[in-house]
């Protein structure tokens, strides 16, 4: 079906604003997948801050190129895809992807493989990035390397006193003997 040059135009730059809100975009071969299915995988998605949708391979890669992004994408555009604009949570969107396509036993949709930033990556280690840690997992490791050396300060500076009631108590128990 052929679209003209307005909606074109509306596509380009829907997928511009997509590009730009993403940390990685990840493209998929949709072919045998139902309408329901996707609809849940859109679901899924979203709920982990990832859009998904069907585009139009030349429409996109123009949208790459008007925002700054030229990349050679290869085969990632070869038939029909349907791209997953993960948020800012690389980890959490492609895990929620993989996830779903494991629990549909992998053949209704495959990834091709994705960019992040200005590189290409392939569908192997597209898979590899389902195991970055969360944004929430990166926070925590953050502040206990953060917090490591108060808490270690503060032990130190409760010792003595610590160590002294240790003492205290010890002679009252022994004397109470």
């Amino acid at each position: 079906m052929a679209i003209n040059r307005e909606k074109k135009t509306e596509l380009v730059a829907l997928y511009k604003e997509q590009i730009a809100s993403s940390s990685a975009i990840v493209f998929t071969d949709y072919r045998g997948a139902s309408v329901p299915q996707i609809n849940a995988l859109r679901a899924r998605l979203r709920s982990n801050g990832t859009s998904y949708m069907v585009t139009k391979n030349t429409l996109l890669e123009l949208a790459l190129q008007q925002s700054g992004r030229t990349i050679d994408l290869g085969d990632l555009v070869e038939g029909p895809s349907a791209v997953a604009f993960v948020g800012e949570d690389i980890g959490k969107g492609v895990k929620a992807l993989t996830d779903w396509i494991r629990e549909t036993g992998g053949e209704v949709i495959k990834v091709k493989g994705a960019i992040l930033e200005n590189d290409v990556i392939n569908a192997a280690n597209t898979a590899s990035l389902a195991d970055l840690p969360t944004r929430e997992q990166m926070l925590a490791t953050l502040l206990g390397t953060i917090m490591a050396p108060a808490s270690k300060l503060v032990r130190v500076i409760n010792e003595p006193g610590a160590s002294l009631a240790r003492v205290l108590k010890a002679r009252a128990e022994q004397e109470a003997a």
